[in-house]
Order: structure tokens, then sequence, then C-alpha cells
């Protein structure tokens, strides 16, 4: 996985890609102490708030980014949509109402929507052999884990010194950092839109082909099943550690780090079991363990005493690991379903898509645990995870070939051609279709 970045322009990506997260990390927290401030008692409303408008941007926001990708040279696309949230983050130590927070944080998250996934689609352009992109993607979730466990410690360290308000403009000073180091990085060229592109077909395409792909129909059922699973960690830690453990912010702090140790753990030995697995069985699998840990905290929420704390730990940290194994081989199901023409717009839809999985998500969890208790709230998102994975099983073939050898007869004119044979006294061609052009004429 190491021997990755001595690719220059893939070593810089990925340093603009971590020094983005880290303003980002800065970012989470310092909204949270600016939401306080603001609204005091009520600031876990605002922040749910925000929350809903993240993830509305990128739902609605990401596929239309994708479309314009195609028409902006990629370099100038990156660097500016990287200075845009910069400025925002800078401007956030100045607002002084809830609405000025609201629609600078939709603002903010629409920017990230057209930038991950076309810095997402970059990647697999520049790191050509899909070893290395698998390793690729091991460093990019490794990257997004150690983010989630270090920057509350960052950001701690900095409010010894300063004020809540500098930490949004670390977060500016990191974007700006990320545009720099894009801007040094050698991308492959943007290949333009097609020739017969309409803006709403552009739009369109990249959830058309998510859609008509076998592949990756599967791939938004395990979406699904990682926010089921996903949302009882981030909606409901709180709440079960604090009531229902007793225990202090501290403890909360502990178990969220347990999933993100989980997740990292998984990602740093993906590589090698993809060597051995396919994508398919690794990430089946990995959902129904999902489905399976969920079923097994049901009866864990009932046990006395502290026994509760290290079995919520291990459990937390395997949901962490599942996820981990489900999501990071996406990227390889993406790059072979799609032509390099379609790649912005396949990464687009699967950003849309797959973040409309957490919107159902987070208030399922929360509105269950709330209403009906954490047993319910469980079990009914284990029935959701098995279902998600018994969709994806069904969705996507066992027998998922990257091309398909077909054979159609030639002219006497073409009989030049490489593949070209005799047989039976009839020049014949073989083509090696992508599945993903047999998917664009005949959708499943």
């Amino acid at each position: 996985m190491l021997s990755v970045p001595s690719n220059r322009a893939y070593r810089r990506v990925f340093t603009a890609q971590v020094v983005a997260l880290v303003g980002t990390g800065l970012a989470t927290v310092a909204l949270g102490l600016l939401a306080y401030d603001l609204a005091g008692p009520d600031a876990g409303a605002v922040l749910g708030t925000a929350l809903a408008i993240k993830m509305v941007a990128y739902v609605g926001v990401a596929p239309i980014a994708g479309a314009l990708t195609a028409r902006v040279p990629r370099r100038a696309l990156l660097v500016t949509l990287d200075l845009v949230r910069a400025t925002i983050a800078a401007a956030l130590p100045w607002v002084d109402a809830i609405w000025q927070v609201h629609l600078l944080i939709f603002l903010l998250h629409a920017a990230s929507a057209a930038f991950t996934p076309a810095f997402q689609a970059t990647i697999p352009e520049i790191l050509t052999d899909e070893r290395d992109y698998t390793r690729a993607l091991s460093l990019s979730r490794l990257a997004y884990d150690l983010e989630s466990l270090l920057s509350p410690l960052v950001a701690a360290a900095v409010l010894v010194v300063l004020g809540h308000d500098d930490l949004f403009l670390g977060t500016a000073a990191g974007f700006v950092g990320s545009a720099l180091l894009v801007l040094s990085a050698a991308l492959p060229a943007t290949r333009g839109p097609r020739r017969d592109d309409r803006p709403f077909t552009a739009t369109v395409r990249g959830i058309r082909i998510h859609l008509a792909t076998p592949r990756l129909r599967g791939l938004l059922a395990v979406h699904l099943a990682v926010a089921a699973a996903g949302s009882m960690v981030l909606v409901n830690t709180v709440g079960y550690v604090r009531d229902l453990l007793g225990r202090d912010d501290t403890a909360v702090a502990v178990a969220l780090a347990a999933n993100g140790l989980g997740s990292l753990v998984a990602a740093f030995t993906l590589p090698a079991v993809l060597d051995r697995f396919t994508d398919r069985a690794v990430m089946l699998r990995a959902c129904a363990g999902l489905a399976a840990v969920l079923l097994l905290a049901v009866p864990v929420t009932a046990l006395l005493g502290d026994s509760r704390w290290p079995a919520l730990l291990a459990l937390w940290a395997l949901i962490g690991a599942g996820s981990s194994l489900v999501l990071t081989p996406g990227g390889r199901l993406l790059r072979r379903s799609a032509h390099p023409a379609d790649l912005p717009a396949v990464f687009a839809a699967d950003f849309a898509l797959s973040h409309a999985c957490w919107l159902l998500g987070y208030p399922l969890a929360g509105g269950l645990a709330t209403a009906a208790g954490m047993p319910v709230a469980l079990a009914v998102l284990a029935a959701v995870t098995v279902a998600a994975t018994v969709l994806a099983a069904r969705f996507w073939p066992t027998r998922d070939p990257e091309v398909i050898e077909h054979e159609h007869d030639l002219d006497h004119d073409h009989h030049h051609l490489a593949d070209a044979a005799l047989v039976d006294g009839r020049w014949r061609h073989v083509h090696h279709y992508r599945i993903d052009d047999l998917h664009h004429r005949w959708p499943a």
C-alpha cells in the first residue's frame, strides 16, 4: 500500500485530500461551538438542521455538478471549488444569525458535492493499474478514519491557545493548501462532453448508468446496508452512552473512536483480502456481518452492569470494520462500469445515491430509538440491512466479468482487422465489450 504514493501526481492529490480533511474536521468541532453561541440549549436543533442541509446539498447538487465536470478543465474546476470552500469557511466566524449559518453550510456542502466526485473520478485515471487503484482506495479510507480520530484532538489543542473562530480559519487554510497541491499536480486532461450531450441528458446519465448496471444496483443496495448500520452509530451513540450507560462525554468520544478504529484496521487489511477474493464476495459477506452485529446488539442492550460498555465498544468496532469492507471497494466497481468520459458522472451519481441512503437512515435511526427504544431501533435497522443484502445479492450476478467476448461477421473489406479470423469460410471479428457497453444498450 505504501508504494502507491511513489506516483508523484497521486502523492500530491492524496496530500491535498488529507489537508482538506483536517480542515473539515476542525470545521466540524467549530460548527458545534458556533451553534451553541448562537442558539444555546437549542444548538442540537441547529446542528440537526445543518446535517439535513448537508445531505440535501449532496443529493441534489452532485448529479448536476457531475454533468458540468466534463465541460470545465479539471484542474481549474478543483482549484476553484477549493477556493470557494475556503472563502465560505473564512466567512463563518462573522455570522450572527442561524439562517446565515444554514445558508453558508448549504453553499459549503454544495461545493463539496461538486468537488468530491470530480476528485474521486480523477484517481483511476492517474492510477491505471487496478492493484495500485485498490491500494489508493484503502489509503483514502485510512485518511477518512484517521481524520475522524485525530481532528478532535487537533481541535482541542488549538482551543487551548485560540478561540473556536480560529478553527474556521484553519479550515480555510486547509482548503487553500489543497488548492495549491492540486494546482501543482499533473492531472489528466478533461475529456470533454459527448457530442450529442444536452445539459439534462448529461445530468441524468450517471444515474441512468448506475441504475442500469447490475453490479452498480448491487452497490446501491450495499450503500443502504451501510447507512442503516452506520446511522445507529452516528445518531444513537450519544443517547445510549449518556442516558442508558450513565457515562460522560469522554465515553461518547471513545465509543465513536472504536467505530473509527475498526474501519481503519479493515481498510489497512483490505488490499490483501481483495487479492484473494472477489469484490462481490467481500462486500456481500461484510453486509451480512453488519446485519448480524445489529441483531447481536439487541440482547446486549438488555445486559446488566458494566458488561454493556465493552460489548458496545466491540460491536461498534465491528460495524466500523464491516462498513469499511463494504464501502472501500466501491470505486473499483464504478471504474469498471463506465467509459473514462463517463467516470465523473458515474462517481457523482454514486455520491448522490449513497447520501440519499444516509438521508433515509439518519431519521429512521433517531426516530425509532426515541419513540420505541434502542432494541426496537436495532432490530428494525438489522431488518433493513438484511433486506439490502438480499437485494444486493439478487441485483449483482455471481458471474460478473469486466468484458464480454462478442463475435459477428465481417464483410470482405474488413478482414485485415487484428482480431479477424477466417472461420468456416467467413471472416469473423471478436469484440471485447465492456459490461457497461452492453448495459447501456440493453438496460437490465
